[in-house]
C-alpha cells in the first residue's frame, strides 16, 4: 500500500512540475506592454465597484480612479452599493457632490425582496445596464488603482483588438505571517493567470482588474447559467466568452497596470475567501482546467496523508521531504520571475517554509469549497 501511494505522488508530481515548467516556459515568453505615446485616448469606459460595508476603502478607491491621467468627460464610475450596513453610500454620495463622475446605485432600491445567492453578479449585472459607457472596468472597493490604469487599458485595446483584457493585481504585504503566506499564494496565481493567457488557454482572471466590451457582456447573455455561484463574477464569465469568442481575450501585462487590494485580515477571512474561489471549480465546462485542479488537488492530498502517515512510519519523512523539495525548487524558478514582476522578490525568501502550510490549506479549501458552507461579507452562503 505505501509502495503505491510513493509511486502515485511520484507520477502526479512528475506531471506538475511539467505542468509548472509549461506555465513558466509562456511566463518568460510573455513580453510588457509598450503602450503607443502617440494614441489620443478615446474609449469610453464604465468602473464598476460592487461595494459592501467598505467604509474604510471606498474612498481611497475612488479618489485612485479619479486621480487617473485620463480624460473626465470619457470615464463615469458607478458604485453599486450592496445593502451596506455602514457608512458606504454616504461617502459615495458625498464625492458624488463634489465629482460628476460619480454615481450611486442601491441594491435595496432595486432588487426585488428575497434571498439570492449571488449579490455581486446582480449588483454588476444592474451597473453595466444603467452604464453610459461603451467598455466596462471592474475592480473591487478595497483596491487603489495606478494613475496610467484606464490610458494603458485604451491603449491596449487599440493596439490589441481584443474585447475581454484581464491585468495584474497584486496584495499589499503588512509584514506578518498571514499578509506574506497570502501574498506568495496570490502571486502565484497571478503568474498561472498571466501565463495561461500568453499560452491561449484562458483559465484565469480576476474581478478587480478586469476591462471588457459591454456589448461581448450581452452577447454572451451577461451571468445567465453561472448565476446560482457567489463566485465566479469574473473566470466564469471569461469563460463564457472564450467560448464563444475565441479570439477575443488578451492580457495586459504592464507594470504601472498593477492594481494593488489588501490581504485579508484574519486567518478565518482568508480561508473564507479561499473557498468562496474554490465553490467554483466544479462549474467549469473546460476539462483542462478541471484536469489541472485535479491534479493539483489530489497531489497536495497525498502529500499531507504521506506526511501524516509519517508520524507511524518515521522513514517517510525522507520521503515526503524529498517530493516537497522537489515541488518547491521548481515552482521557486516559476515564483522569482513573477515576483521580479512585481517587484517582490523579497518573498521568496519565505517560499520554502511557507510550503507545508499551502499544502494543508489546499487540501482543506479545496474540500470545503466543494462541500462546505462560508461566511462572505456577512452573508452566510451555501
Amino acid at each position: 500500500m505505501i509502495d503505491v501511494i510513493l509511486i502515485t505522488i511520484a507520477w502526479l508530481l512528475a506531471c506538475y512540475c511539467g505542468l509548472i515548467f509549461f506555465y513558466n516556459y509562456y511566463l518568460r515568453n510573455l513580453q510588457e506592454f509598450s503602450p503607443d505615446n502617440s494614441l489620443m485616448p478615446q474609449t469610453f469606459f464604465s468602473v464598476i465597484i460592487p461595494a459592501r460595508n467598505e467604509e474604510a476603502n471606498i474612498r481611497t478607491c475612488i479618489l485612485s480612479i479619479i486621480e487617473n491621467s485620463y480624460p473626465k468627460h470619457l470615464l463615469e464610475i458607478i458604485v453599486i452599493d450592496d445593502f451596506s450596513e455602514d457608512k458606504t453610500a454616504e461617502i459615495v454620495l458625498t464625492l458624488q457632490a463634489k465629482y460628476p463622475q460619480v454615481k450611486l446605485l442601491q441594491l435595496q432600491d432595486i432588487l426585488p425582496a428575497g434571498k439570492i445567492n449571488s449579490y455581486k453578479k446582480k449588483a454588476l449585472t444592474i451597473a453595466i445596464e444603467k452604464s453610459c459607457g461603451d467598455w466596462i472596468v471592474t475592480t473591487d472597493a478595497d483596491c487603489n488603482v495606478p494613475k496610467s490604469w484606464l490610458l494603458n487599458f485604451d491603449n491596449y485595446i487599440r493596439q490589441s483588438g481584443k474585447r475581454f483584457i484581464a491585468a495584474p493585481v497584486v496584495f499589499e504585504e503588512k509584514e506578518s505571517f498571514l499578509s506574506r503566506f497570502q501574498c506568495l499564494d496570490f502571486l502565484s496565481l497571478q503568474g498561472i493567470t498571466a501565463a495561461s493567457v500568453s499560452a491561449g488557454i484562458h483559465s484565469m482572471c480576476n474581478g478587480a482588474n478586469l476591462c471588457y466590451k459591454k456589448t461581448i457582456f450581452f452577447e454572451v447573455d451577461g451571468f445567465n447559467g453561472i448565476d446560482d455561484l457567489a463566485s465566479g463574477d469574473d473566470m466564469l464569465l471569461m469563460h463564457k466568452i472564450q467560448k464563444s469568442f475565441p479570439n477575443s481575450i488578451g492580457y495586459l501585462f504592464a507594470r504601472d497596470s498593477i492594481v494593488r487590494t489588501l490581504p485579508m485580515p484574519t486567518w478565518k477571512t482568508f480561508i473564507n475567501q479561499r473557498i468562496r474561489w474554490a465553490s467554483k471549480a466544479s462549474s467549469y465546462e473546460d476539462i483542462k482546467i478541471t484536469t489541472v485542479l485535479l491534479l493539483v488537488y489530489v497531489l497536495n492530498v497525498l502529500l499531507l496523508a504521506l506526511l501524516l502517515i509519517a508520524f507511524f512510519l518515521p522513514y517517510l519523512f525522507l520521503y515526503w521531504l524529498l517530493f516537497v523539495l522537489i515541488k518547491t525548487l521548481v515552482e521557486l524558478l516559476f515564483m522569482y520571475k513573477i515576483c521580479a514582476f512585481y517587484q517582490q522578490k523579497a518573498l521568496l525568501k519565505w517560499f520554502p517554509l511557507m510550503q507545508p502550510f499551502h499544502i494543508i490549506y489546499t487540501v482543506i479549501a479545496g474540500f470545503l469549497g466543494k462541500f462546505g458552507k462560508y461566511q462572505w461579507k456577512e452573508r452566510k452562503v451555501v
